[in-house]
């Protein structure tokens, strides 16, 4: 009697295999861990034997298990490309890309528009937060793609850019010059302390004046001429501008915008996106 292998039970082990542990799997492949562990206990059930080794931190593949990677990648790319052929089903599914707010714009609509037209069955699903938020759900493998503001980037990272950290504030406005100078910032904005530190550096006394989990607050602040912000070069928002503050404010530090794509994420359509995004930072 022919025996067949679970290809959810597959596609499991093999998110397991590539990702190196059950959580940042389960986040790719939006299922509890519970539910991911289930489907490795059933495979290695019916296989009657055992493919993880769980002894140490993390997880490790025995050699049963780096066998049947061999073997679960090739079927699970058949059985999609089947499934594509058969089912007119190419190029239909969804992208999740995690992109801190401050830098949405102006490169992520020219994105958006070129993957619609190359792929226009296929859903991007743009979550905007700040890096250190994008980092953990990128961890938990809850984003396909992310891109972050950091000073350098970690394992897996790609650097695109390096801006400088600009002061802005409301046009023609005066708040620069008040002392204490008043400033305005998300409460997770990794930019806030550096800035900080380069006030108190330069002997200017400061006063959070604005603070807020909302972008929309902070912006709306900075152009009623209530404080001033700090955003990379090129990326003001609407209704304010630079500090044209001619050396009475501290020049700030540079910032890198780094890529990381995921190791489970996989394919051209993939490829494309993280393609279309290099461009589009790297053309700012």
């Amino acid at each position: 009697m022919p025996r067949n292998i679970d290809m959810t039970a597959l596609r499991a082990f093999a998110a397991v295999a590539e990702a190196g542990g059950v959580t940042k799997a389960s986040g790719y492949l939006n299922l509890t861990q519970s539910a991911v562990s289930m489907q490795l206990k059933r495979l290695e059930e019916s296989l009657d034997t055992k493919l993880l080794d769980r002894s140490g931190r993390g997880v490790a593949l025995t050699g049963a298990g780096e066998q049947l990677l061999g073997y679960a990648r090739r079927i699970l790319a058949l059985n999609d490309e089947v499934f594509s052929r058969l089912t007119d089903q190419a190029y239909v599914g969804e992208i999740v890309l995690g992109v801190p707010h401050d830098i949405v714009y102006p490169a992520i609509p020219q994105v958006l528009r070129r993957f619609a037209a190359e792929y226009p069955r296929m859903n991007v699903r743009l979550v905007s937060s700040y890096t250190t938020g994008l980092r953990k759900m990128f961890d938990r493998g809850e984003c396909d793609m992310i891109l972050t503001t950091e000073d350098t980037p970690e394992a897996g990272g790609e650097t695109l850019i390096e801006l400088p950290l600009i002061w802005i504030g409301a046009p023609s406005g005066v708040a620069w010059r008040s002392r204490p100078l008043r400033l305005a910032y998300e409460h997770a904005c990794i930019f806030r302390g550096g800035v900080q530190k380069k006030l108190d550096e330069a002997g200017i006394p400061w006063e959070m004046a604005v603070e807020s989990d909302s972008t929309r607050t902070i912006e709306a602040s900075v152009s009623a001429d209530l404080a001033v912000h700090t955003v990379l070069e090129g990326m003001e928002p609407p209704y304010v501008e630079a500090v044209q503050h001619g050396g009475a404010l501290p020049d700030l530090t540079t910032k890198q915008i780094n890529l990381y794509v995921s190791d489970l994420a996989k394919g051209q359509v993939v490829e494309d996106m993280a393609e279309f995004v290099r461009q589009a930072y790297r053309n700012l």
